[in-house]
C-alpha cells in the first residue's frame, strides 16, 4: 500500500481533510468518474426519452429515476474498477495510465476487487428496485465491458473497439428500462445503435492520439495493427453508417432525427477534410473533440425535447 495509508496522521482538522481528499481522489481515479459522468448522461437521455414517449409522469417514478442514477453510477464504476485491476500490467507501460492507483499502489489489488464487487452488487440491486430491465441492461453492460472486451478482445484482436462499443451503448437502455417495460419501441433501439456506431470513430481518434502507448503495451488497436490510412477509411465507413442509422431516430422525433443527421454529416465532413491534409495528430485531435460535442448536443437535445414535451403535453 502507498505511504498515504501507512503513515500516522495527527488528527487535526487540516490533516483529516487532506487524508479524506486524497482517499477520494484515489477512489475517483479507480472507478473512473469521468467515464461514469458521460455514461450517466447517456442513461438520462434514455430515461427522458422513455418518459416522453410513454407519456409518463416523472413524479410517479421518483424512486425509479433516483435508482437509475445511483445504480448506473455504481455499476459503471464497478466496470471501470475491474478494468483497472485486470489491466494493471499494460497500464504500467502506457504514459496515460501508468499513474493509475492500481498501478502505483495507492490501492491494493484486493481492495480494488472488493470495491468493484460491492459497487456491482449494490448497483445492480438498486437498479432492480427500479425494474428488472434496468438491472438486466446494467448487468449486460458490466458483463460486456469486463468479459468480452477487457478480458478477451482488448489484447487479442483489432476488433476490440467494436466489442467494447456494445457495452458503451447500454446506458440509454438502462434509463429507458428503469421507467418503461416496453422494449418494442424503435425509438430507444435507434439511440442504442447510434451509440454503438458513434464509439468507433471516437475511439479510433483516441487510438491515433495514443498510438505509441498502445504500441508499447502491444494492444492491437486499429492504427497500431493496420495503420493510420486504414483507420481513416474505417472511420469514414462507420460515419456513413451513422448517417444512415440517424434516420431511425424518426421513431422518437423528426426534429431529433434531423439533429442526429446534421451532426453525423458534419462529422464525416470533418473526417474527410482533415484526412486529406494528411496530418494524423490534427485529424485525431479534431475528431476526438467533435465526438464529445456530438454526444453533448445529441443527448442535450433529447433531454430538452423530452422534458419540454412532458411539460407542454
Amino acid at each position: 500500500m502507498n505511504n498515504l495509508y501507512k503513515n500516522e496522521y495527527k488528527k487535526t482538522g487540516i490533516d483529516t481533510l487532506i487524508e479524506q481528499r486524497s482517499m477520494s481522489q484515489i477512489i475517483a481515479a479507480t472507478i473512473k468518474t469521468g467515464i461514469i459522468k458521460s455514461n450517466v448522461f447517456a442513461m438520462f437521455a434514455g430515461l427522458s426519452m422513455a418518459l416522453y414517449v410513454n407519456g409518463l409522469n416523472p413524479f410517479a417514478h421518483v424512486w425509479d429515476i433516483v435508482a437509475a442514477f445511483i445504480g448506473s453510477f455504481l455499476v459503471i464504476g464497478a466496470a471501470g474498477t475491474f478494468n483497472n485491476v485486470y489491466d494493471m500490467d499494460i497500464d504500467a507501460l502506457m504514459d496515460r495510465t501508468k499513474s493509475r492507483p492500481t498501478v502505483v499502489g495507492d490501492i491494493s489489488k484486493s481492495a480494488a476487487i472488493w470495491l468493484g464487487i460491492i459497487m456491482a452488487i449494490a448497483g445492480l440491486g438498486i437498479l432492480w428496485s427500479a425494474s428488472m430491465y434496468a438491472a438486466l441492461f446494467g448487468f449486460l453492460g458490466l458483463f460486456f465491458y469486463v468479459g468480452p472486451y477487457t478480458m478477451w478482445t482488448k489484447r487479442t484482436t483489432v476488433y476490440n473497439t467494436e466489442v467494447g462499443s456494445i457495452s458503451g451503448a447500454f446506458p440509454p437502455l438502462i434509463g429507458w428500462g428503469a421507467v418503461s417495460s416496453d422494449l418494442t419501441n424503435p425509438a430507444i433501439w435507434g439511440l442504442f445503435f447510434v451509440m454503438v456506431i458513434w464509439q468507433m470513430p471516437h475511439f479510433y481518434a483516441i487510438a491515433i492520439r495514443k498510438h505509441d502507448d498502445y504500441a508499447k503495451a502491444s494492444v492491437p488497436m486499429l492504427p497500431v495493427v493496420k495503420g493510420f490510412k486504414r483507420t481513416y477509411t474505417q472511420s469514414n465507413v462507420y460515419l456513413v453508417l451513422l448517417i444512415v442509422v440517424s434516420f431511425t431516430m424518426a421513431a422518437f422525433s423528426e426534429a431529433i432525427m434531423v439533429l442526429t443527421l446534421v451532426l453525423s454529416v458534419i462529422w464525416l465532413y470533418i473526417s474527410l477534410k482533415y484526412a486529406k491534409q494528411q496530418d494524423d495528430a490534427k485529424w485525431a485531435k479534431v475528431m476526438f473533440a467533435y465526438s464529445l460535442v456530438y454526444l453533448m448536443v445529441l443527448f442535450g437535445g433529447i433531454i430538452l425535447y423530452s422534458l419540454v414535451g412532458l411539460v407542454v403535453a
